[in-house]
Formats: C-alpha cells, structure tokens, sequence
C-alpha cells in the first residue's frame, strides 16, 4: 500500500468515525424531541381532564338552569296560547 492511499484511508477513516459520531448526535436529539412531544400533549390532555373535572359541576348547575328555564319558557307560552284560546 502506497503512502498516498493509507493517508487517504485514514482521511476515510476520520471522517466515518466523524459522519457516525454526528449520527448518533442526531439521533439523541430526535429521541429528546419525541420523548419531550410524547410528554407535552400528555400534559395537554390530563390538564384538558383535570380541568374538566373542576368544572364539572359548574356545567352541570348551568345544565339544571338551562332546564328550568326551558321548562318555564315552555310554561309560558302554554300559559299564553290557554289566554289567547278564551278570548276568543
């Protein structure tokens, strides 16, 4: 093996160590970046239940108004069609 050809391949050899050393860097961050993704919308999505579940009765009580004031609006225009059927 001629001089010129082992110094090209240890230039060659320097490189691949430095190419999978970079590699492997890369592929580290794109485990931290998937691994911090994962945990990001699982934060999103027990916040969005835990919230839920404080606000729960809160929608429950608007729900109940809602109702009665349905049945009551309900109420009243029977009150009104009964009123507006005797006099005529």
């Amino acid at each position: 093996m001629s001089p010129e050809e082992k110094a090209l391949l240890e230039r060659t050899y320097r490189l691949t160590e430095e190419n999978n050393d970079m590699l492997r860097s890369l592929r580290r961050a794109q485990r931290f970046g998937t691994a911090f993704r994962v945990l990001y919308w699982t934060l999103i999505i027990v916040t969005s239940f835990g919230a839920y579940y404080f606000v729960q009765p809160y929608l429950k009580a608007a729900s109940g108004v809602y109702g009665t004031a349905t049945d009551s609006v309900a109420q009243f225009r029977e009150l009104l069609s009964d009123f507006s059927n005797t006099t005529k």
